[in-house]
């Protein structure tokens, strides 16, 4: 079957072990279920695989992806959840389980044809939400919405400042947090995101490092070193930071400890999403109308432009593959 896979490892030069063509068609355990993929979208995930973070050398080859919507065996046309837990595991939260994985980390990906995942991992797609739209949810968007709701338990009405907007998190960020009816500010370094970032629901937007003219109820980061310091000073007393990602590197030059336990402020970590989630996101999505953004769609055949378009950094929104 046609896939996009890794077939070494380079942590210099990512591209160099990706590979667009064959793979063997994927066999299915019992209680696992067979996805004709529709539509695949890529993450950095993706590109940290190809670099060796998350991806050992023994696993290779592997093939890439985390997200996907498709066509079950029954014709059903569903959404793939990423998480795939330890069979030991009896917890009610699936990002709690400590042997857990993603797609394309110890189990073959979505970016083909077909890709075999947990019965339990599908997820009802509903029908006013296209292909190519519910593949752009089951990780930049579900992490979004953890971020925001569970993790974050923000409410209609509370004020957040979203850090970067560019990738996939970002964007979804502000969608969901504009569609649940909480009062949106934005950054960016580049005056063309930021105006996108106006378009798909800011309130107001800054240049990155620019002081807010108010503090708010919660900062989303997924930055890290770039940003730390100026999203602990943008929150109001007792506000809180949820951070799922560290894009400029974790090791922040002043962590501004005296302004967090001063103000007691809370910071809060959040990883992906469980199944009930994303169905849960699913749903939002549904009734409110909100959409992913999608800056590409491109066929499978033609997956290393989309990769050499997140290594460069340049889209706003999603990058989809489709079959």
């Amino acid at each position: 079957m046609r896939a996009v896979y890794a077939e070494s490892i380079n942590s210099k030069d990512p591209l160099a072990g990706l590979v667009v063509g064959e793979r063997p068609d994927p066999q299915a355990p019992e209680g696992w279920a067979r996805v004709t993929v529709k539509a695949a979208a890529l993450n950095h995930h993706d590109v940290w695989s190809l670099r060796g973070q998350g991806l050992k050398a023994d696993a290779l080859p592997m093939i890439l992806g985390c997200d996907a919507a498709g066509l079950d065996e029954e014709g059903n046309e569903v959404v793939v959840h990423a998480v795939i837990n330890d069979p030991g595991f009896t917890g009610a939260d699936e990002t709690t389980d400590p042997r857990r994985s993603l797609l394309s980390e110890r189990y073959q990906g979505t970016f083909a044809e077909t890709v075999v995942v947990p019965r339990r991992n599908l997820v009802p797609k509903p029908e006013g939400l296209s292909m190519v739209e519910a593949a752009c949810l089951p990780t930049a968007w579900l992490t979004a919405y953890r971020m925001l709701f569970v993790r974050g338990g923000l409410r209609p009405g509370e004020s957040v400042l979203v850090q970067g907007v560019g990738g996939g998190v970002s964007t979804a960020l502000i969608t969901l947090a504009r569609a649940a009816g909480l009062r949106v500010y934005a950054t960016s370094r580049s005056e063309d995101k930021r105006a996108r970032g106006l378009e798909i629901g800011a309130h107001e937007v800054f240049a990155s490092g620019e002081r807010l003219p108010v503090k708010v109820d919660a900062v989303m980061e997924t930055v890290g070193r770039a940003t730390w310091e100026h999203s602990v000073r943008s929150l109001r007393p007792g506000g809180r930071i949820v951070i799922s990602g560290t894009t400029s590197g974790p090791q922040v030059d002043d962590a501004m400890l005296t302004h967090v336990f001063f103000l007691q402020l809370s910071v809060i970590g959040s990883t992906m999403g469980t199944r009930d989630e994303l169905d849960a996101l699913v749903q939002l999505l549904h009734s409110t109308g909100a959409r992913p953004l999608v800056h590409a769609e491109l066929p499978l055949e033609r997956a290393r432009e989309g990769f050499e378009q997140m290594v460069a950094g340049d889209q706003v929104g999603k990058i989809v593959f489709t079959l």
